[in-house]
């Protein structure tokens, strides 16, 4: 009884869901095709990417009718100020194309680092990024979900205006996972590079140790030291929302084995690494390439995850799952 009882709910909650139509750059084609099997609920749908020949876009909405009455999401990526207007254009289309709902997922806020002025003059172009997201056309349903996973500051939300619902989610269930499949025998703790890091995702992780750095300005430099813990004998995973050179993990990394870790990781949502800067940490040979045991990052940055391929330290934990429960919320 209780069994069909359990049955019964698991079909009705399964009609319930809502069937998502969802358009995709191509940058984020991979990822779209990863959540679409996570659910069957989720129907890819395809845009024409193209230019004119002045380099303007010259897009199309395929199946534009089909959609009417339609849940429907866009997967972008703002990867760099190139390819912002033709995902723009197509995204500020879609709701107005008589959707019963529209959905952006973007992954990676790409100017969330600049979020603070620090001098008359400085332009804090994460506030600029979220006006233009924030004039979304109103779709039939009602404003638009925004889906953005660890937002570099928490009080970029407030950037957002009310045309807009901003869903702030997040990578880190997907390292716990990770973490549980490692060996038994070893004793993980978590460390975080600074104590921004630590507000950020210290209750997310207060299943295990914490060790947190600091930097300190030492002249010209900026040195990073241990603030609190003791890594020794331990496995410890460095936490942060986002990599960008590198240079902070590394010298928390050198930081931790001084003090007598017995092995680094680390873990960011966003590995943005410009200028191809992973290349430093991977394992060509005995010495700084090999410091860490692994290097965990989601899919948030498909570039990267394409040029990063299977190359040790690195390991993918795909966004795809997590992406496909928001667009049901």
């Amino acid at each position: 009884m209780e069994k069909n009882k359990i049955c019964k709910e698991s079909i009705v909650s399964e009609l319930q869901k809502k069937k998502v139509h969802l358009f995709y750059c191509l940058e984020c084609e991979e990822l779209a095709h990863n959540i679409a099997s996570e659910s069957d609920h989720i129907t890819l749908q395809s845009i024409n990417w193209r230019s004119f020949a002045d380099g303007f876009p010259n897009l199309f909405i395929n199946n534009a009718h089909e959609i009417r009455g339609q849940h429907v999401a866009f997967l972008a990526s703002f990867s760099s100020p190139a390819v912002i207007f033709e995902q723009i254009s197509v995204i500020y289309l879609l709701p107005r194309l008589f959707v019963a709902s529209f959905t952006l997922v973007l992954p990676f806020f790409p100017t969330g680092s600049f979020e603070r002025m620090e001098e008359e003059g400085d332009v804090a172009t994460a506030f600029t990024m979220a006006r233009i997201v924030s004039n979304i056309p109103i779709s039939r349903g009602g404003p638009t979900s925004v889906v953005i996973y660890d937002i570099h500051a928490l009080q970029e939300r407030f950037y957002f205006a009310d045309q807009v619902l901003p869903l702030f989610e997040t990578g880190i269930p997907l390292l716990t996972k990770r973490l549980q499949q490692l060996p038994e025998t070893e004793k993980v703790i978590v460390a975080f590079p600074d104590d921004g890091a630590w507000k950020r995702f210290h209750k997310l992780l207060d299943q295990y140790p914490t060790v947190v750095c600091t930097k300190v300005r030492e002249g010209d430099k900026r040195i990073v030291r241990l603030k609190e813990g003791n890594p020794a004998g331990c496995h410890v995973v460095i936490v942060d929302d986002l990599v960008q050179s590198g240079g902070t993990l590394i010298e928390c990394q050198k930081v931790l084995a001084a003090h007598g870790a017995a092995k680094v990781s680390a873990y960011v949502t966003h590995g943005v690494f410009p200028k191809s800067s992973w290349e430093r940490f991977t394992h060509k040979n005995n010495g700084l390439e090999e410091a860490f045991a692994y290097f965990w990052i989601t899919d948030s940055c498909p570039q990267t995850v394409k040029a990063i391929g299977n190359k040790a330290p690195f390991e993918v934990l795909s966004l795809a799952g997590s992406i496909a429960d928001a667009l049901q919320i």
